[in-house]
């Protein structure tokens, strides 16, 4: 997340350091779910119980990735259709403005010359 108060650098690095830590945070969790999965697989042997964990960890952390650049991919859309709806919004709020101010300056000449 870019701050405003911030220089584009330090925003650059805090989001680094965030991205960082919730891929720590993912890869843990994935861990602990394929721990989990192979737990239920008694038969496995140690060496076939790390390797579909390895397996799973990475399925997982994949899929985590594509749902991830969905997510990205559908903030820039929605960030890009809010950026139009705002330039229409101030367009309309200036023409609303100019065209109050011409009615105005208008009825204030109109105004001078009756009398």
């Amino acid at each position: 997340m870019a701050r405003a108060a911030e220089p584009p650098g330090i925003a650059a690095g805090i989001n680094q350091i965030e991205g960082y830590l919730l891929l720590q945070t993912e890869r843990d969790a994935a861990r602990e779910r394929a721990r989990r999965f192979t737990g239920r697989l008694d038969w496995l042997t140690s060496p076939q119980r790390a390797e579909v964990e390895r397996l799973y960890v990475q399925d997982q952390l994949a899929v985590t990735e594509r749902n991830l650049r969905t997510v990205v991919r559908r903030c820039e859309q929605l960030r890009a259709e809010y950026q139009e709806v705002y330039r229409t919004l101030r367009r309309r709020l200036l023409l609303v403005c100019l065209l109050g101010a011409a009615a105005l300056s208008g009825g204030l000449a109109a105004a001078l010359t009756v009398r």
